[in-house]
């Protein structure tokens, strides 16, 4: 059966889906996007994914084409149309579609944004915590990670040479110290501490990030917010990442150095836990 979307204000078959060759996020990379996850039917984190979509809207001077209440809407109408028990919505708003290429951005009064969601129906979501390897490689992406957008081709080639190396993924090292994940926080355990890198415009602001680590301080488990090495990762206690197509995944070998015992450690398995109990409470 084909996917329902939703491409400005309409419902359609995936199969006539369209959006215009001018459009800026096709041109541009000109656009933003979001990811949540859907479990049990519900949307997990839906507030702030609406939160971090606005903030990066208004970092770029684009308008919000669409209200937090009716995109909560939209979200609930694809996951039912579309049968999605476990799985994830993706959402993505471009600068729209003006009549020509132009690096200048177009008059917002006579170009509007262009909106478009889908899900992914992802069965075994929740259950799915198969141990991860990763390498290092050079972060060399634009300055301003902590805007959600669309410019992922270098992340992709960092999943690409993490396959090509044997491993899962890419942990992306600046100035000697890991910033994130290709596509998600990272986090290393030593002596029971938790330790991911600090908020700044140098990393995504998680959303599952932050309820992990809110969780992680309830828990009276000890976070401590500054950068590390891959060194010093390898030889931590245990590692892990966390996203919201993930949630908390453990990290069994970096560069090659396993470790512990090559399997996820109690740490990673108790955040994981408490993270899906937790919200699922509060899914909508």
């Amino acid at each position: 059966m084909s996917r329902i979307v939703y491409v400005n204000g309409e419902y359609l078959p995936e199969g006539e889906a369209k959006i215009s060759i001018f459009d800026r996020g096709f041109l541009f990379a000109d656009g933003v996007y979001e990811v949540t996850s859907v479990l049990d039917g519900k949307l997990i984190d839906f507030d702030g994914h609406a939160v971090r979509l606005e903030r990066s809207l208004n970092e770029l001077g684009m308008p919000n084409p669409i209200s937090k209440e009716d995109l909560l809407e939209v979200h609930r109408k694809l996951v039912a149309d579309n049968g999605i028990v476990e799985g994830l919505v993706y959402l993505q708003i471009t600068r729209g579609a003006p009549s020509d290429r132009d690096f200048v951005f177009p008059d917002p009064e006579t170009t509007k944004p262009t909106i478009v969601l889908f899900t992914q129906n992802k069965p075994g979501l929740a259950a799915n915590v198969n141990p991860v390897k990763v390498i290092s490689v050079d972060d060399i992406r634009w300055g301003r990670r902590d805007i959600k957008t669309v410019q992922l081709l270098y992340p992709s080639m960092g999943k690409m040479m993490a396959k090509s190396a044997g491993a899962d993924d890419a942990w992306l090292v600046e100035d000697g110290y890991v910033t994130e994940g290709t596509s998600n926080n990272a986090y290393i355990v030593k002596d029971g501490k938790i330790i991911t890198r600090a908020l700044s415009n140098d990393i995504l602001h998680g959303i599952t990030r932050a309820a992990v680590l809110r969780f992680a301080k309830e828990a009276q488990m000890e976070v401590v917010e500054r950068s590390f090495t891959i060194e010093e990762a390898q030889q931590a206690d245990e590692a892990f990442f966390t996203s919201a197509s993930a949630f908390v995944m453990p990290v069994v070998e970096i560069d090659g150095a396993q470790l512990g015992d090559g399997q996820p450690g109690p740490v990673m398995t108790r955040l994981r836990e408490i993270y899906l109990e937790e919200s699922l409470k509060k899914a909508v």
